[in-house]
């Protein structure tokens, strides 16, 4: 019987797919698993019982990332299950930065009480014209599964778009429309297109990658759209190219005392994956991926741990090894199985950063003294036997 506690309320869509071995408990530190969205987890204590961490969403900045790994915890995040909720609002904030959407329904309030406002609106609608994003360029910095859905459904309302990613994956490649042009310096979507859209994840590389120097390199009456982190851009450096009028409109997902309520901004409070599809999906992922590590030891979407599928366990035993990547222990853990005339049918090992993951198909049942003896070598952070 596997355990598991919400730190959030995860959707029961997600839930249901949990089998009769799983039991949802109140304490995490009850817990084999552990399932959040938003809540804050710097500061608690998370227990030795714990062995993984699903976050129902893509950002992990609520989770200590280096304490799971050290703990050999494995933490993993749902990458493109609020995609298209994500993708949709880029487009609301598109066309609220192109026609005068908001001024105009304000004016309708203002003037409910205006017996002729329907002949008074013609007279005054003038003021909320815009322009149509039709024929427009359209810059994507950034070709993960939002920025890809982005670029895409752009090209199909008649936009001219340019894609930047200089790690752009496989699949993402193959899902990206040959319309869209992909360049390789992402100056030249800073110097050529009318929108720019930044989906990048927030590393040191890319904080503040929006900066002054950017700015002064677009076009006059840019919009600036960031549903991604705030910090990857440097909002008062957007706010002094409005009051130029360089920047048209900054359009950000991410309410702070910097941009809220200022000229030029249009600002929702981080509203991209607030969907009822969004929050399904993303519990339906993360209940998978603990499903699939707990019962056959494969990593997917992992944050801090190497990803690792050997597929469904069909082996007499599988034993699962979080260490540190130092040379040397492969040798250790073959070494110590066939002292004990243990045979191994398959394995994998994987490496990310100072940490790694080895899974081993083992054709007999793994006696405790053998997974001791693995325990014990050093740089071994936690063993455990899937099956």
């Amino acid at each position: 019987m596997f355990t598991y506690n919400c730190l959030n309320p995860i959707s029961d869509k997600g839930l249901v797919n949990f089998s009769t071995d799983y039991k949802k408990v109140e304490n995490i530190s009850e817990a084999d698993a552990a399932l959040v969205r938003s809540a804050a987890m710097h500061d608690l204590e998370l227990g030795d019982k714990l062995k993984c961490i699903a976050r129902a969403g893509a950002g992990v900045n609520n989770i200590p990332l280096d304490k799971c790994a050290e703990e050999g915890i494995v933490v993993f995040n749902t990458p493109g299950a609020n995609a298209n909720g994500v993708k949709e609002l880029v487009f609301a904030g598109m066309l609220l930065a192109s026609r005068d959407i908001v001024g105009g329904i304000d004016w309708v309030l203002e003037n409910k009480d205006d017996e002729n406002i329907g002949k008074t609106a013609e007279k005054a609608k003038k003021a909320f014209a815009g322009t149509e994003i039709a024929g427009k360029k359209l810059g994507v910095i950034g070709l993960g599964a939002i920025g890809v859905k982005v670029a895409n459904d752009a090209n199909r309302l008649g936009m001219e778009v340019l894609g930047y990613d200089p790690y752009i994956s496989v699949n993402a490649a193959w899902n990206l429309s040959r319309n869209v042009k992909h360049v390789t310096n992402v100056e030249d979507i800073y110097k050529e297109c009318d929108f720019i859209t930044v989906h990048v994840p927030l590393l040191d590389s890319t904080k503040g990658m929006i900066n002054k120097e950017a700015v002064q390199m677009m076009k006059k009456g840019v919009v600036i759209l960031n549903f991604a982190r705030d910090l990857l851009v440097d909002e008062t450096a957007v706010l002094n190219g409005i009051e130029s009028g360089k920047v048209r409109h900054y359009v950000t997902d991410f309410a702070n005392p910097t941009v809220a309520g200022k000229k030029g901004v249009i600002c929702t409070p981080h509203l991209g994956a607030s969907t009822e599809e969004a929050e399904d999906n993303c519990a339906v992922m993360a209940v998978k991926e603990v499903m699939d590590y707990m019962e056959n030891g494969n990593i997917t979407h992992s944050v801090n741990y190497p990803d690792c599928d050997m597929g469904i366990c069909t082996a007499e035993s599988r034993v699962a090894i979080l260490h540190r990547n130092k040379a040397g222990l492969i040798a250790s853990f073959t070494t110590i199985l066939s002292k004990d005339n243990v045979n191994v049918e398959d394995m994998t090992n994987k490496s990310r950063g100072d940490f790694a993951y080895t899974l081993l198909d083992i054709g007999s049942k793994l006696t405790d003294q053998v997974i001791s003896e693995i325990e014990k070598v050093d740089g071994v952070i936690k063993v455990r036997v899937v099956k």
